[in-house]
């Protein structure tokens, strides 16, 4: 998929600092490619399958051009690792658990679905579906 989704953490509705070190600690054995300058890692499964992974900000990690079931499955590893939920923009957050949906922010609560979802194909078909 050739679109932006977004690994973030929230607290009390606000934005909230991501664990880059664990971030790192989980990407980092997928890592074909890294750019320190700007915060880039082209991460790569043993199928083969490949995302481009920017870490933006304290608060941020995107992910670009990402698919396949072992990309998902990965994701699902990060977000679990970081106690984070996935922002597809236009469409779902995707949270771990339905007690995640209070950490958000009013206007991902109101404006777009929640959805639980705790694997990567469950992500896959909440993404597919948006």
């Amino acid at each position: 998929m050739s679109f932006d989704i977004f690994v973030c953490r929230f607290e009390n509705g606000e934005p909230a600092p991501l664990d880059m070190s664990a971030a790192h600690e989980v990407l980092g054995p997928y890592a074909v490619v890294r750019d320190p300058e700007t915060g880039f890692l082209l991460v790569s499964t043993a199928e083969g399958e490949e995302a481009g992974v920017y870490f933006n900000s304290p608060t941020g990690i995107t992910f670009n051009r990402f698919g396949g079931d072992g990309i998902m499955d990965l994701l699902v590893v990060l977000l679990r690792r970081l106690d984070a939920v996935l922002v597809v923009p236009g469409g779902p957050t995707m949270i771990q658990r339905a007690e995640d949906r209070e950490l958000l922010p009013a206007s991902l609560r109101g404006e777009w679905p929640v959805v639980v979802a705790r694997t990567g194909a469950e992500i896959d078909r909440a993404i597919r579906a948006s």
